[in-house]
């Protein structure tokens, strides 16, 4: 009932469900209370609906959006409520009053200060908005001033309109006490703050204190580009629940054999990117990125297929490369649209034979096997358990696009996975970890999550007040509250170096602050390992928990749990990498036999039905070795899915790197002869006969000349033809 009553309110959780009902029945006990006339019901009222709507903004609550749609707004909001402060003088039968005009004339005027505070507002986010936001890149060439202070400049227009308490509350005051000087006073400090608010802000829309023009800014990314010359680019674009699609590839991109370059499209990402000392570039609009000079750069690497890859992958003196963010059997794995790049690198061979086996076009020479770097901090299993009882990780995937019954276990098996786990004997710790994308489409997913929750609270309480655990407890209380206070010193270290040296006002400040620091992404690296553990070590390892958030991280759950259940998804593939025991859900109903003849990464699972009765024998597996039937295919799987041990995943990647950069040099060197109408002189066989499939050069060759005509022409190749000026620089 309530979790029906959150998704149609659009509220996020509870409390954010009692603001709204809060905020929707306390415009019309103010105009109730208006009409009575009560001053003393309209006061209580109208606090409500102001201390309602402030919380909800500072929840960042989407009903608020929602309400912005249906013409009940912020300003409305505030307008009404004035509106209703003006009804209930008349109603007391002040409305010839001097007071009454007095009210009346203040909040006009004070409305009438709305349009130059959000013309100033606008203007000044506007003209601070750069064609580009960076970290990493030195912007010292443009002067890029302070930005206005986020007290200012953070959500404003609530802020302007809040100034209306002082007006609203003195009109009241004199209402109810016949003393008119104070609704005179309350309005003047209405008026007076407004002002003074506008006084502060307008020196920030001046030209000195706004950023460079666009063509400025864009010369100096091209002077460092050309001083930096990056080889290597990972190219990211998404929504903004896609941040960790990059963020998984930060590391190894700090660990490649070259110069690595980030590449992002979306402003929103920027701030979800987690530290790194790899140069970044955020690039929104497409002209702006098609004009960069890239022409160093001699790999591409993508991990997410978006429309916006096609504004990068037009550029044909570097080599294109999916590499994906994660790997596993869902559809998602061997997309068609694959073909459009030169290479796919996958973990293992069942990366391979994943594309072989779909035949989406996607050629058996364009597949390289290269691991997957980011499974080092996996920790092996040991056979033994971590803590008395065992953990067991709950990772489902989330709902996906589309209504198939196999896209996740949380629907149709969540419910009957954690209650089997919470009412296991032995007892077992329970791990709950959803998918960050959980709920976005489906709003049944979303219910399915929340009850999951409330249920490993409620079975967290339970097993607080048992003997057993609360011995646990009293025992372990002290290091706990240890562990807590540590935490706290982390976080607060951690925001200090955050805010010393990656965050400014606004994204601006932040490109022109924003530099490598190896010293602070030294000791942030340490921080961030010394609150992982602290945080294991904040509560009991008997408690259940639900882990949300980008900390800990997902492969910081697995070296916590001893196993793990989850679904078709990447997960299951990198889990396989610590050989612990793991179950998958055939939300589907396949059965065993088919299930897993369809999906490689099940082979070596127990696998569950959607009752979760089989969840005996994983438990089994966890508790006593010599049960552990599958413990020889998990080992065979791991080879399988994600590649040898030896030579390492980065070593692989960085070979695969310098293969494909010689591959796009004699491609480029090629092209330059021809252009130059030399003879190509080729020491062995060509390179691209053994590559992506794009052709000898030829067909790029014809595109160049038909550029000379026509510079927007797209040539046969399907590729936007280099222009005179990037021919010279291949030469």
């Amino acid at each position: 009932m309530i979790s029906t009553a959150i998704r149609l309110a659009r509220v996020g959780n509870r409390s954010e469900l009692a603001a709204a009902l809060l905020m929707g029945l306390g415009y019309p006990c103010v105009m109730l209370a208006a009409l009575l006339p009560d001053i003393w019901f309209f006061v209580t009222a109208a606090a409500v609906t102001y201390i309602a709507d402030w919380y909800l903004h500072q929840r960042g609550s989407y009903l608020i959006n929602r309400l912005g749609k249906v013409r009940a707004g912020l300003s409305i909001r505030f307008l009404l409520r004035q509106l209703m402060v003006i009804l209930l003088l008349a109603r007391l039968d002040l409305a010839e009053e001097p007071l009454f005009y007095a009210a009346v004339a203040g909040f006009l005027l004070f409305y009438a200060l709305q349009a130059p505070h959000g013309a100033l507002t606008t203007l000044i986010r506007l003209r601070r908005t750069m064609p580009v936001v960076t970290r990493n890149v030195d912007l010292s060439a443009v002067r890029i001033p302070d930005a206005p202070p986020q007290l200012l400049m953070r959500r404003s227009a609530e802020k302007m309109l809040h100034l209306d308490i002082p007006a609203v509350a003195g009109v009241l005051i004199a209402a109810g006490t016949g003393v008119d000087a104070i609704g005179y006073a309350g309005a003047a400090l209405t008026l007076l703050l407004a002002l003074l608010y506008l006084t502060v802000l307008a020196p920030f829309a001046r030209r000195s204190r706004l950023v460079p023009p666009a063509p400025a800014v864009l010369a100096a990314v091209d002077t460092w580009l050309r001083s930096y010359q990056p080889t290597v680019v990972l190219y990211f674009s998404g929504s903004n629940e896609s941040a960790y699609q990059g963020n998984m590839w930060l590391e190894t991109m700090s660990r490649i054999e070259g110069r690595p370059l980030i590449i992002m499209r979306e402003r929103g990402l920027v701030p979800q990117l987690a530290e790194t000392s790899v140069p970044v570039i955020c690039v929104p609009a497409g002209t702006h990125l098609m004009n960069l000079d890239l022409s160093t750069v001699r790999v591409c690497l993508y991990p997410a297929n978006v429309g916006k890859n096609i504004h990068i992958l037009r550029v044909p003196t570097m080599k294109h490369v999916f590499i994906g963010h994660g790997d596993s059997d869902k559809l998602a794995s061997v997309n068609p649209y694959s073909k459009v790049y030169d290479e796919v690198w996958t973990a293992g061979r069942a990366g391979r034979d994943r594309y072989a086996l779909a035949d989406v076009g996607v050629r058996d020479e364009d597949i390289v096997e290269v691991g997957r770097p980011q499974l080092e901090p996996i920790q092996s299993w040991t056979g033994t358990l971590r803590n008395p009882i065992a953990t067991v990780l709950y990772a489902p995937t989330w709902e996906g696009w589309d209504d198939n019954p196999g896209n996740t276990s949380l629907l149709l098996a969540g419910e009957n996975i954690v209650r089997r786990l919470l009412a296991a004997d032995p007892p077992v710790r329970v791990i709950y970890k959803p998918h960050p994308f959980t709920g976005i489409r489906s709003a049944k997913a979303k219910a399915v999550d929340a009850r999951i929750t409330a249920m490993l609270e409620a079975a967290a309480v339970r097993r607080a007040a048992e003997p057993r655990w609360a011995a646990e407890a009293a025992e372990a209380a002290a290091a706990q509250r240890e562990a807590r206070a540590e935490l706290t010193r982390i976080e607060a270290r951690l925001a200090e170096l955050e805010s010393s040296g990656s965050f400014g006002g606004d994204a601006a400040e932040l490109s022109r602050i924003s530099l490598a620091d190896p010293a602070r992404e030294a000791e942030s690296t340490a921080l961030r390992s010394a609150w992982n553990d602290a945080y294991w070590r904040s509560f009991g390892w008997w408690e259940h928990r639900t882990v949300t958030g980008p900390q800990p991280r997902l492969y910081d759950c697995f070296n916590e749990a001893d196993a793990m259940v989850s679904d078709i998804s990447s997960v299951v593939s990198d889990f396989i990498a610590s050989g612990k025991p793991y179950a998958v859900t055939d939300s589907a109903a396949l059965g065993a036999e088919e299930f897993k003849r369809q999906n490689t990464a099940v082979r070596a699972a127990v696998i569950l039905s959607n009752g979760a009765a089989e969840l005996d024998e994983l438990l089994a597996a966890v508790a006593d070795p010599a049960a552990d039937t599958l413990a020889e295919a998990r080992h065979e799987l791991k080879s399988y899915l994600l590649g040898p041990d030896e030579p390492t995943s980065m070593e692989q990647f960085n070979a695969a790197l310098h293969a494909l950069a010689a591959k796009a040099e004699a491609r480029n060197a090629g092209v330059a002869q021809r252009a130059a109408g030399q003879p190509v002189v080729s020491a062995g066989p060509d390179p691209e006969d053994s590559s992506s499939g794009a052709g000898n050069g030829e067909q790029e060759l014809s595109d160049e000349a038909a550029a000379s005509a026509d510079p927007d022409a797209v040539g046969a190749s399907g590729r936007k033809p280099a222009t005179g000026e990037e021919a010279t620089r291949l030469g």
